[in-house]
């Protein structure tokens, strides 16, 4: 391909507009329009700049063969402008066409997609960014098979606010949730409703054990019950729900 179109295409996969990459380079929109449709080239400082950013030699971004040729698990690193505060790395090695490691941060929409990614914006087996999404996910918002976040939601989720089939965060969400407000088939919580099972300082459900509860079998003061008491909100677990797992009848009964 052209220089032309190589900086095209690699600004387009940064996530860039042309705006944002003529700031990152101190130069206008318009400059970077003229050389993406060939009217005019960049000056050295700008090119070496360029591939810096682009994470590619000079060679590669002007259309040709990468002279040193290297391959296997070599590396490009993108090291930014003091007053970018950016950095990125990115291995050579590729998994089912994915770098095996990503990593894009810095202001901005900084877009990491690898087996392991970490961005701003996170995609990859192994996620993390503000916004992630992974079967392993950590971030600000995060989505995945295990999500963790300020807000996450997974099979297993935990967070401010969680909702996956186990999740535990301040406002939690699931078929088992745990937190100060837990909504769910079974939950615990400050503030607990189920449609199952619910136990909590405010319990609500078929079967409710809570300081408040409210429910069709009701045992209340959590704190008060005796042993005999929870021998009798076992044996009314198990008769209205008798395939229930134990770890489960584990969370409600006390040994």
């Amino acid at each position: 391909m052209t220089f032309a179109e190589n900086l095209m295409e690699l600004r387009r996969a940064k996530g860039y507009s042309q705006e944002e990459l003529g700031f990152l380079l101190g130069v206008t929109r318009q400059t970077v329009s003229k050389w993406e449709t060939g009217q005019t080239t960049p000056e050295l400082d700008k090119l070496i700049a360029l591939s810096r950013l682009c994470g590619v030699s000079i060679d590669e971004l002007a259309g040709n063969d990468p002279a040193d040729g290297t391959s296997g698990d070599s590396a490009r690193t993108v090291i930014m402008y003091p007053r970018t505060f950016c950095c990125e790395y990115k291995s050579r090695r590729t998994l089912f066409g994915l770098p095996l490691v990503h990593v894009n941060v810095g202001f901005g929409a900084r877009r990491a997609k690898g087996i392991i990614a970490v961005g701003n914006i996170a995609q990859g087996v192994v996620a993390v960014g503000a916004l992630s999404l992974g079967v392993v996910s950590l971030g600000a918002l995060s989505a995945g098979l295990l999500a963790v976040g300020a807000a996450a939601l997974g099979v297993l989720a935990a967070g401010g606010l969680a909702v996956g089939a186990l999740a535990a965060g301040g406002i939690a969400v699931g078929l088992l949730a745990f937190g100060g407000v837990a909504v769910g088939r079974y939950a615990v919580g400050g503030y607990a409703s189920a449609s199952n099972i619910a136990m909590g300082g405010y319990a609500r459900g078929h079967i409710a054990i809570g300081d408040t509860a409210a429910g069709d079998f009701v045992w209340g003061k959590i704190e008060e019950l005796t042993k005999a008491d929870y021998e009798e909100i076992k044996d009314t677990i198990l008769r209205e729900y008798p395939n229930i797992w134990k770890w489960l009848l584990d969370v409600f009964v006390r040994r």
